[in-house]
């Protein structure tokens, strides 16, 4: 693979999205399609609160179903960093798909409500044991100068697979309930054959690396060391990567206040529901639309840039939805921080790869998922009780706590950190 500075055309067409993709090896292309056949068939989170409700259950219990769902994932996505480096990547990625087939089936048949809440925690965690193993093979088969870029497209590869699950899901609900969990079951299998057939042998803790380590590679090296192994105690040791997971945590709880606060905004000024759709539907179109070529130039920002350009804009955008203003104005707002998340996400995603000791990457890349899915369950109730005690002025509460964040993050992150290769 050529890097940035070795061809003629120079790094721009060396960080291209066709040539990227072309030159991504087949165990990469092969994640990044089963992320997305993962994702069409990701219907529990979304319809298991409907579901349960149908079968009898109070909406409190199915509530906290989704909850235990939640709570489940978030443990599954450091059990899938910590289980990389025992059974390697494509048996984590195969265990993990093949448990949350069974799980989603079990469901149907769970016989009271313990047992609803045992199996919703358990494809919970399932379902996200995969996430860490897939980064780590990504990350581990892409150069350094196309990790970005490679993180976007995984990222595409979800937000296409999230956004067009719930009509699926709508579509065989209408048939049945069953229909649905056998459908999210079978998809989920479908990944594990996909990836038993493809995805190459690994042992145990192999770190293959793209390039040499970079600067925040050597400062976890030293974190490790200084901790006495690897393992998730070597990631709590390395302070700069702990102020990058708090400056996840604090990105995560604002960003998705879209799912949460935003509605109830919306309703609170006598808009009807179908605009809050269309602010959902123009923050999807810019991130499938736009996100990867916005990328193209990013990825050549130092990582720290990137991160605060995109944790600002969103906190910026946020901040707007105080302003009172009609419709242009919160479709305008929302373009300001969905900006914001194509700008900094691609490359907040795959920094951990980089700040990480190539063997104890996978637990880089398991804590700060989990940290952000940490977020996402926080923020949104956080979001929501704010709301109620001081109205819009909770917008200009979480530009407070994105301001911290993008602080966080430039005291973490080295400066030199993803500096782009010279062309030459």
């Amino acid at each position: 693979m050529s890097v940035a500075g070795e061809t003629r055309t120079g790094e721009a067409e060396a960080a291209g999205v066709l040539l990227t993709w072309r030159e991504a090896p087949l165990p990469v292309k092969a994640v990044i399609a089963g992320i997305m056949v993962n994702r069409l068939g990701g219907f529990l989170q979304v319809f298991l609160v409907l579901y349960m409700v149908a079968g009898g259950y109070p909406e409190v219990r199915a509530g906290f179903a989704l909850a235990a769902h939640g709570a489940g994932a978030v443990a599954g996505i450091l059990l899938g960093g910590w289980l990389v480096g025992r059974i390697g990547v494509r048996a984590s990625i195969v265990s993990s798909m093949t448990a949350n087939a069974a799980l989603t089936a079990a469901l149907l048949y769970a016989g009271s409500y313990p047992v609803m809440l045992l199996l919703a925690a358990g494809t919970g965690a399932a379902s996200q044991v995969y996430r860490p193993a897939s980064a780590e093979l990504v990350s581990r088969l892409t150069g350094e100068e196309r990790r970005v870029m490679v993180f976007a497209m995984y990222r595409l590869a979800t937000n296409i697979g999230t956004t067009a699950a719930p009509l699926i899901g709508a579509a065989l609900v209408a048939h049945s309930y069953t229909l649905l969990f056998w459908a999210e079951a079978a998809a989920a299998l479908a990944v594990a054959v996909f990836a038993a057939r493809i995805l190459p042998r690994d042992r145990p803790g192999a770190a293959t690396a793209a390039g040499p380590a970079g600067h925040g590679g050597a400062r976890a090296q030293e974190a490790q060391e200084a901790a006495g192994g690897g393992g998730y105690r070597a990631v709590l040791r390395d302070r700069g990567f702990v102020l990058f997971l708090l400056a996840i945590l604090g990105f995560s709880a604002v960003y998705t206040q879209y799912l949460s606060t935003l509605p109830l905004a919306v309703r609170e000024r006598g808009l009807d529901v179908f605009v809050y759709g269309v602010l959902v539907a123009v923050n999807g179109l810019i991130v499938i639309l736009c996100e990867l070529a916005v990328t193209r130039k990013v990825q050549r920002w130092p990582a720290r840039v990137a991160t605060l350009a995109g944790i600002l804009a969103v906190g910026i955008g946020l901040a707007a939805y105080a302003l009172p203003w009609g419709i242009v104005g919160l479709v305008a707002a929302t373009v300001v921080w969905s900006a914001g998340e194509i700008i900094g996400s691609p490359t907040m995603t795959a920094y951990p790869a980089l700040a990480a000791a190539p063997e104890n990457r996978s637990r880089y890349l398991g804590a700060s998922q989990a940290m952000f899915g940490v977020g996402s369950a926080v923020g949104p109730a956080a979001g929501v009780a704010a709301w109620s005690l001081m109205g819009d002025a909770v917008w200009l509460a979480c530009a407070a706590v994105a301001a911290l964040a993008a602080a966080a993050a430039y005291a973490g992150m080295p400066a030199a950190a993803n500096r782009p290769a010279k062309s030459g």
